[in-house]
């Protein structure tokens, strides 16, 4: 089964084939790290983290890189207001993105900082200088002369004609109303790192295409984002690392992700709309978090209401209830020979949900389908496979939604065995054994004293007998 994926570049949906299988170099957006990790953040990162579980799933390695923009007008603003250092407002977000990511279940491979960076983004604004596709401003900001560029505006279909502008503040000694900012010359009491064109801190879409092409290569599979990126961060990111790097495409398929609704209106820190992530993962829980991003196309808005979450509450209960009932028939197996017609017809029908769910996957990651197989599972566990009690059947539900877990990622505590060690407790009691069997070999029962050593030796224990004392060593 071929999977298909729509490529904002192209405008259409195209066989996924990566540049070097069975290995998949992928960069998402991150976050700037000024306030509070919201909703909206939180469905981006979910959408894409299903993409790259299923990609996963089908047999292929994803590296995923995902940044952190650690300098940034809105951060300096920040500190400002709160009369705080920067520092002190990127450690604070820093610290609770992290956190987020770690409770959703979401794993970055790589998570590089901008400011651990500055040396690489100067190097790569210095070629792009070079190669005459940027100049230097008496004020010591640096920007790309975009008319340099044949094809911009190729991936949001904006052209330089059009009338846009950026970087307002600086209009007057740009070329081009529509060249951007790849240095800003620092300003008074703003933080600032040294360059050939003095001091200064790297432009936002320059921080991206250094980073992401650092750790992908010259080229790379997919670069990745919230639609609200494509134009200007992602356009322009095309532009400075093509001409800088001379590959077309840079990126081969380009991934957008639908705003997060409420109310109608796009969630939003500008609009005053926000939930915050930490107070919808304590109120709803990842889980049920995860399900219900699940439950909407990548591509589409999701609007978020609280009755609707609710609804993904009782499917995760279900979920559950499920892999409990099925697992309680595993345990305890009566392996039938032969497998009645009624049997063979739900194998069929569980096979069936199983290739619709990976058809809808592979049909540009169509969540909403792949949901639907998960429901119609859930229906046949429990109307056919719980009531029947056959092993072979509970069996097979069991793997087949076990594999459904591998992209929703909210069944993982129930799917492995909780194993839990008192290594403290351990080790007190091997102390215990160790001073009881020293008295033994002082009474010279040497006898019972080897034979508690070879059962400690059994269970990995070796233990080392000196002149006066005896010493032991855990091999787990």
């Amino acid at each position: 089964m071929s999977i298909k994926i729509y490529n904002t570049l192209t405008r259409s949906v195209e066989p996924f084939q990566p540049l070097s299988p069975p290995i998949i170099k992928a960069y998402f957006c991150g976050p700037t790290v000024y306030d509070h990790t919201h909703l909206g953040h939180v469905r981006a990162y979910l959408a894409f983290d299903f993409i790259k579980r299923y990609l996963k799933l089908r047999g292929y390695t994803f590296i995923h890189v995902q940044n952190i923009t650690d300098i940034d007008d809105k951060i300096i603003k920040r500190a400002n207001d709160e009369g705080v250092s920067w520092r002190e407002i990127v450690d604070r977000y820093t610290k609770e993105y992290l956190d987020v990511l770690t409770k959703l279940g979401i794993v970055i491979d790589i998570h590089p900082k901008v400011t651990e960076h500055i040396k690489e983004i100067i190097e790569f604004i210095e070629k792009l200088i070079e190669k005459g596709h940027a100049y230097v401003a008496p004020s010591g900001s640096v920007y790309f002369d975009v008319s340099t560029v044949s094809d911009y505006g190729k991936l949001s279909k904006r052209f330089k004609s059009e009338e846009w502008r950026q970087e307002e503040e600086f209009l007057a000694e740009k070329r081009n109303p529509y060249d951007f900012a790849l240095w800003k010359a620092a300003k008074p009491g703003e933080p600032w790192w040294e360059s050939p064109w003095g001091r200064g801190r790297p432009g936002w879409h320059t921080e991206c295409a250094v980073m992401s092409s650092r750790y992908l290569g010259t080229q790379f599979d997919i670069h990745g984002g919230g639609q609200d990126l494509i134009f200007p961060h992602h356009e322009n990111e095309i532009a400075m690392a093509e001409a800088v790097y001379g590959v077309k495409p840079w990126v081969k398929y380009w991934i957008h992700v639908g705003y997060l609704t409420i109310r109608g209106e796009k969630m939003s820190k500008s609009l005053g709309n926000v939930i915050t992530a930490k107070e919808a993962i304590e109120k709803f829980s990842p889980e049920v978090l995860r399900l219900w991003v699940f439950s909407a196309h990548y591509r589409k808005q999701l609007e978020f209401d609280e009755n609707i979450l609710q609804e993904y509450k009782v499917l995760y209960q279900r979920l559950v209830t499920a892999i409990e009932n099925l697992r309680n028939i595993i345990k305890s197996p009566r392996v039938s020979h032969y497998l009645t017609d009624e049997d063979v017809s739900i194998l069929s029908k569980l096979e069936a949900n199983e290739m619709m769910f990976h058809d809808a996957m592979s049909n540009d990651f169509n969540t909403p389908k792949a949901l639907e197989a998960v429901n119609n599972v859930l229906s046949i566990v429990f109307k056919d496979v719980v009531r029947r009690e056959t092993y072979e059947l509970a069996l097979r539900a069991y793997s087949i939604l076990a594999n459904f877990n591998t992209v929703l990622g909210v069944l993982d505590k129930y799917l492995k065995e909780k194993i839990t060690i008192d290594l403290e407790f351990i080790e007190k009691l091997v102390d215990i054994i160790i001073r009881v069997r020293a008295e033994l070999r002082k009474k010279k029962e040497y006898e019972l004293s080897d034979r508690i050593r070879q059962e400690l030796l059994a269970l990995g224990i070796k233990v080392f007998d000196y002149k006066d004392e005896s010493k032991w060593v855990w091999e787990r």
